[in-house]
């Protein structure tokens, strides 16, 4: 079963989409279809292996997908990401700069 199919069983199930949990073995079954946005602060160079702030934005059928680790928790932060799925692309890309660019 394909994400998008996934997400909208849930949603006729009456599951709140946007914080909804995808289980994981399906991520790794699909390439999202678009990569829509993309952003990571990474001051201490490529070869770093620690966390870092980003934000991300990629489309799943009709279904969109923001993630990342807030730029407020620090450079090197283990606090979880965030997430969203929603159907409204600029909703997606404007929450994802939100909580990585300055304002």
């Amino acid at each position: 079963m394909k994400i998008s199919d996934w997400l909208d069983a849930q949603e006729a199930d009456n599951q709140d989409i946007t914080t909804i949990e995808v289980p994981k073995t399906m991520f790794y079954k699909e390439d999202p279809d678009e990569t829509l946005y993309y952003q990571e602060i990474q001051p201490c160079g490529l070869f770093c292996t620690k966390d870092h702030p980003f934000a991300t934005v990629v489309r799943y059928g009709h279904w969109f997908y923001a993630r990342g680790r807030d730029k407020d928790q620090g450079t090197h932060s283990s606090q979880p990401e965030w997430r969203m799925f929603t159907r409204d692309k600029e909703l997606a890309i404007q929450t994802a700069r939100s909580h990585i660019e300055n304002d």
